[in-house]
Protein backbone atom coordinates (compact mmCIF):
# COMPACT_ATOMS: atom_id res chain seq x y z
CA UNK A 1 0.00 0.00 0.00
CA UNK A 2 1.24 3.40 -0.95
CA UNK A 3 1.95 6.24 1.90
CA UNK A 4 -0.80 9.10 2.03
CA UNK A 5 2.17 11.51 0.92
CA UNK A 6 2.98 9.61 -2.03
CA UNK A 7 -0.36 9.34 -3.11
CA UNK A 8 -0.59 13.20 -2.34
CA UNK A 9 2.56 13.65 -4.74
CA UNK A 10 0.65 11.24 -7.26
CA UNK A 11 -2.39 13.43 -7.07
CA UNK A 12 -0.40 17.07 -7.60
CA UNK A 13 1.45 15.53 -10.42
CA UNK A 14 -1.48 14.08 -11.64
CA UNK A 15 -3.13 17.92 -11.97
CA UNK A 16 -3.62 20.09 -15.23
CA UNK A 17 0.12 20.71 -16.14
CA UNK A 18 -1.06 24.76 -16.13
CA UNK A 19 -1.90 24.55 -12.53
CA UNK A 20 1.92 22.82 -11.83
CA UNK A 21 3.68 25.61 -13.83
CA UNK A 22 6.73 27.67 -12.40
CA UNK A 23 6.08 25.35 -9.35
CA UNK A 24 9.26 22.99 -8.34
CA UNK A 25 7.22 19.89 -6.88
CA UNK A 26 9.83 17.83 -4.39
CA UNK A 27 9.20 14.64 -2.54
CA UNK A 28 10.62 14.69 0.91
CA UNK A 29 10.77 11.66 2.84
CA UNK A 30 9.24 12.95 6.38
CA UNK A 31 8.71 15.97 8.05
CA UNK A 32 7.85 15.12 11.53
CA UNK A 33 4.28 15.54 11.57
CA UNK A 34 3.20 12.06 12.47
CA UNK A 35 -0.03 13.29 14.23
CA UNK A 36 -1.84 15.86 11.77
CA UNK A 37 -0.28 14.05 8.03
CA UNK A 38 -0.40 13.96 5.44
CA UNK A 39 1.75 17.04 4.97
CA UNK A 40 2.78 18.99 3.00
CA UNK A 41 5.50 22.64 2.94
CA UNK A 42 5.14 25.05 0.86
CA UNK A 43 8.35 27.34 0.24
CA UNK A 44 10.51 29.71 -1.56
CA UNK A 45 14.12 31.64 -1.38
CA UNK A 46 13.46 34.70 0.52
CA UNK A 47 9.75 33.71 1.88
CA UNK A 48 7.88 32.47 4.62
CA UNK A 49 7.23 28.57 4.66
CA UNK A 50 4.17 27.02 5.38
CA UNK A 51 3.61 23.32 6.72
CA UNK A 52 -0.15 22.10 5.97
CA UNK A 53 -1.45 19.06 7.60
CA UNK A 54 -4.66 16.84 7.31
CA UNK A 55 -3.88 16.53 3.77
CA UNK A 56 -6.26 13.92 2.41
CA UNK A 57 -4.50 12.72 -0.99
CA UNK A 58 -7.99 12.11 -2.86
CA UNK A 59 -9.44 15.67 -1.80
CA UNK A 60 -6.17 18.16 -1.02
CA UNK A 61 -4.11 18.53 -4.29
CA UNK A 62 -5.84 21.60 -5.54
CA UNK A 63 -5.83 23.13 -2.54
CA UNK A 64 -1.88 22.62 -1.91
CA UNK A 65 -1.25 23.97 -5.89
CA UNK A 66 -3.72 26.77 -5.23
CA UNK A 67 -2.23 28.14 -2.21
CA UNK A 68 1.53 27.35 -3.41
CA UNK A 69 0.31 29.89 -5.93
CA UNK A 70 -1.06 32.28 -4.22
CA UNK A 71 2.40 32.05 -2.11
CA UNK A 72 4.32 32.22 -4.78
CA UNK A 73 2.30 35.24 -6.10
CA UNK A 74 3.01 37.23 -2.77
CA UNK A 75 6.44 38.52 -2.53
CA UNK A 76 6.83 37.23 1.28
CA UNK A 77 5.27 34.54 0.57
CA UNK A 78 2.57 35.68 3.17
CA UNK A 79 -1.15 35.04 1.07
CA UNK A 80 -4.33 36.67 2.11
CA UNK A 81 -5.63 34.19 4.86
CA UNK A 82 -9.19 34.42 3.60
CA UNK A 83 -7.77 34.05 -0.19
CA UNK A 84 -6.30 30.48 0.77
CA UNK A 85 -8.33 27.09 0.57
CA UNK A 86 -10.32 26.53 3.37
CA UNK A 87 -8.50 23.24 4.06
CA UNK A 88 -5.37 25.31 4.22
CA UNK A 89 -6.33 28.07 6.49
CA UNK A 90 -7.61 25.50 8.88
CA UNK A 91 -4.67 22.95 9.04
CA UNK A 92 -1.55 25.25 8.75
CA UNK A 93 0.48 23.85 11.10
CA UNK A 94 3.52 26.05 11.42
CA UNK A 95 4.52 29.37 9.37
CA UNK A 96 8.52 29.69 9.23
CA UNK A 97 10.41 33.43 8.95
CA UNK A 98 12.30 33.56 5.98
CA UNK A 99 16.63 32.39 7.41
CA UNK A 100 17.37 35.79 6.36
CA UNK A 101 14.29 37.41 8.03
CA UNK A 102 15.90 35.61 11.27
CA UNK A 103 19.74 36.83 10.57
CA UNK A 104 17.98 40.11 10.66
CA UNK A 105 16.84 40.07 14.14
CA UNK A 106 20.30 39.32 15.80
Amino acid sequence: MQRPGARLLAAVERRDEAERAGLDIVAVECLSNCQRSCSAAVTAPGKWTYVIGGLDPDLHAADILAFARLHQAHEQGLPVWRERPVHIRKNTIARVPPVQSIKEHR
